[in-house]
């Protein structure tokens, strides 16, 4: 892939001009909102990136090798990619983010371009593309501040709706830029989990599909956690959790299933305005929304 700007990128950049008209994808409560802060909208900004990623379907069996016997030690039956065990999705989530970034760097260079010093509102998305690649887009509105600098620093992201943006800033807080943590788990649905679901087994807890959840799960977040560390931030604000569960026949073992668990969770690194002497301790702290109508946003499908 090619980290240069791509050509119909570049030519909104040279069409660009101060004092000329912009779009957004604000609404009036969120340009309202940003306005009463002291930023104003100076356009529209995109990036995407397609990658011929692999399809999980091409990934060996985790905790196959030692179900037939064999005198060799089994994998695990539950892996995560996180971990690099043998057979995990480690490559294929790194793509992942490889392309999630490459589309949000590129957004983020048509906000430099326009001499922004940010872009809210920013959502990314995830689509198919003929011949099996994935396609990966990042779009928001580009932001400055009247009167302030525009140095050399990397324009921030954020995925913070227009007023929730401008709470950001009264509070004291301002993004550092979007954090991400991806992780994908794989079970090999063993003699145990084939006990547990039959239909005379009554209502028990499938131990092992448990177990692929939970680790999906904490894999994510510790992902989520080293991104915000990243972006130098204190704590991050999520915006969106979702869980997508799928099963597949298993590569190794003929008549025998896998379960795959894909987590992807997506928020705001948020800092503090710097004081002197002051500086974030601990771990990175994980927000969610409160009210009931960001909660229903940030459901979790399966």
């Amino acid at each position: 892939m090619s980290d240069e700007l791509p050509a119909a990128a570049g030519a909104g950049e040279a069409g660009a001009r101060p004092g000329g008209t912009w779009g957004s994808a604000l609404t009036t409560r969120e340009f309202a909102a940003i306005r009463s802060v002291g930023f104003e909208p100076v356009g529209q900004v995109f990036g995407a990136a397609v990658y011929a990623a692999g399809d999980a379907r091409w990934y060996d069996c985790p905790g196959a090798g030692g179900s037939s016997g064999a005198a060799a030690p089994a994998q695990p039956a539950t892996q995560v990619s996180g971990r690099g065990d043998p057979g995990s999705f480690g490559p294929l989530v790194e793509a992942m983010y490889q392309a999630r970034l490459t589309a949000i760097d590129r957004m983020t260079a048509e906000c430099a371009g326009l001499g922004a010093h940010g872009a809210v509102g920013v959502r990314l998305s995830r689509g198919v593309f003929p011949r099996g690649g994935l396609e990966f887009t990042a779009i928001g509105t580009a932001v400055r501040a009247p009167g302030a600098a525009y140095g050399q620093r990397v324009p921030f992201t954020c995925g913070v709706s227009g007023q929730d943006f401008a709470r950001l800033v009264m509070a004291g807080w301002v993004p550092a830029g979007l954090a991400l943590g991806i992780s994908i788990g794989s079970r090999h649905d063993d003699w145990t989990t084939a006990r547990q679901t039959r239909q005379w087994s009554g209502n028990v807890e499938v131990a092992g599909w448990t177990e692929l959840v939970n680790w999906s799960r904490h894999d994510a977040r510790r992902r989520l956690e080293g991104d915000v560390r990243r972006l130098g931030a204190e704590g991050v604000v999520i915006a969106s959790m979702q869980m997508r569960v799928r099963e597949r026949d298993c590569p190794v073992n003929v008549g025998r299933r896998d379960h795959v668990v894909e987590v992807t969770l997506t928020g705001t690194a948020i800092a503090r305005f710097a004081r002197a002497g002051q500086r974030g301790a601990g771990p990175a702290l994980a927000v969610m929304a409160l009210d009931p109508q960001r909660r229903q946003s940030a459901r979790i499908s399966i």
